[in-house]
């Protein structure tokens, strides 16, 4: 049985294995537009800087990666202790995130009406169940402060993203769920806790988990999957256009060449499956063409220690949009993770752009690397120029889920049922992160050879 998957990104290659694992025989190609595999994911040494351009890591509390990662004989490596502290740049200075439930009571990250704001989320009503904005949501359940410093901020980190814009049900489902179960985002945490020590697995509203990656980087399992597929890979292969003729589909490629497959599934970013598919289904593309992508820059500083005179004893900082800065935050990466900077110096990655300020990710990168040195001034106190600089532009970086991602993803897939063997995958539909696009490769995997 002859498959073909368009897109060598995390979840085109984890698919690719995942799909080889339960079938050996079958006749699987995987086409790459891109001389290199790994999409979003890669990882650049420079100058004894390990310097991660896109993703930089996954949460170790969901299974899949770590399987996977162990079937490749890859060994993962766990961030520092040090780095569970976080900061957040609130009011003009850095502040740590409460750790507990009584430091963040003696915290000063939010006014004493702030906290006890959030104690009040009890007696809040429980939502209707439709879907509403992250940012409606928190200041709904949590009041509009909590949202500001604490919501706010997360939102950037993880996504990019607009609050305003953004879908709780699809981007945050944990935390839409403890409020339908039970009525009340603390309630349900309590009832969870109580659950966890009877069972012994850790709960909470948050993704949690422990940030992981590889002592040479992210780009590790990229080239295990790589190596794994050999002569199935085939970079620098961009799909031009697909079309269907009975229960054939022909991918037409930018050399002019045709590939013939009763099977295609398309792992590419949302608009280029867009314009792929633009012959074969107008509505479709139109739905695809939808999803909003801004542009993101990750901007890695190299400094000698004794340049720095804050500690840099955690994770990083990430800056609410109230306090008008012009990056989203910056991590710590050699406080972070061993073997990210030579001896006697650091690195630091910060992030700029996202939904907000796409237009910052879009400038040339000496504009972009000033604008993050005169910030780290301001923020941390760092005067001296950086030892290093290099700049990751992503434009179109990271898929937005907005209000009612959900309805759209049910007309796509009511779409898709009219195409028997054509199916779609990647971070632009269940989850961006490293660890949902495994999971769904798998899950995919398992229904495709179902299908056949």
């Amino acid at each position: 049985m002859k498959i073909v998957i368009i897109g060598a990104g995390i979840s085109g290659l984890s698919l690719a294995y995942f799909l080889l694992e339960k079938n050996p025989s079958l006749d699987l190609t995987v086409i790459e537009s891109e001389k290199k595999a790994g999409g979003k994911i890669w990882t650049d040494k420079t100058n004894g800087f390990l310097c991660e351009g896109g993703v930089n890591g996954f949460l170790d509390n969901r299974p899949k990666t770590l399987e996977l990662s162990k079937k490749l004989g890859l060994a993962p490596l766990r961030s520092n202790d040090n780095s569970r502290k976080r900061f957040i740049f609130s009011d003009g200075k850095l502040k740590m995130l409460p750790e507990s439930p009584l430091s963040f009571f003696k915290s000063d990250l939010l006014s004493v009406y702030g906290r006890l704001r959030i104690v009040g989320e009890l007696f809040v009503p429980k939502g209707t169940g439709k879907d509403e904005t992250l940012a409606d949501f928190a200041k709904r359940r949590l009041g509009k402060e909590a949202y500001e410093k604490l919501i706010d901020p997360m939102a950037s980190g993880i996504f990019a993203g607009d609050p305003e814009k953004m879908s709780l049900k699809s981007c945050f489902p944990k935390v839409y769920n403890l409020e339908q179960n039970y009525g009340s985002l603390i309630r349900g945490m309590i009832k969870l806790q109580k659950e966890a020590k009877k069972t012994g697995k850790k709960v909470g509203a948050g993704p949690g988990g422990v940030l992981t990656s590889f002592q040479d980087g992210m780009e590790t399992i990229i080239n295990s999957l790589t190596n794994f597929l050999g002569s199935r890979l085939c970079t620098g292969s961009q799909a031009v256009s697909i079309d269907k003729n009975k229960d054939i589909y022909t991918i037409l490629l930018s050399d002019g060449s045709k590939i013939e497959s009763k099977i295609v599934i398309s792992a590419i970013p949302a608009f280029a499956l867009a314009e792929l598919t633009n012959n074969l289904d107008k509505s479709l593309s139109l739905l695809l063409r939808d999803i909003y992508y801004p542009s993101i820059s990750v901007v890695c500083l190299g400094y000698r220690r004794e340049k720095i005179i804050h500690p840099l004893d955690g994770f990083g900082f990430l800056i609410p949009y109230r306090e008008g800065r012009k990056i989203l935050g910056t991590l710590w990466d050699s406080s972070v993770f061993p073997n990210r900077a030579p001896e006697g110096k650091v690195l630091l990655r910060t992030m700029l752009g996202g939904a907000r300020m796409s237009e910052l990710a879009e400038q040339d990168e000496e504009k972009q690397i000033n604008i993050v040195v005169d910030e780290l001034r301001k923020i941390m106190g760092i005067n001296s120029e950086p030892d290093f600089a290099k700049v990751y532009i992503h434009r179109k970086g990271i898929p937005q889920y907005f209000i009612n991602h959900d309805l759209k993803l049910k007309k796509i897939d009511d779409i898709l049922n009219n195409y028997k063997g054509f199916y779609i995958t990647g971070n632009a539909f269940r989850g961006i992160g490293v660890n949902d696009c495994i999971e769904n490769s798998s899950n995919l995997a398992e229904r495709i050879i179902k299908d056949i």
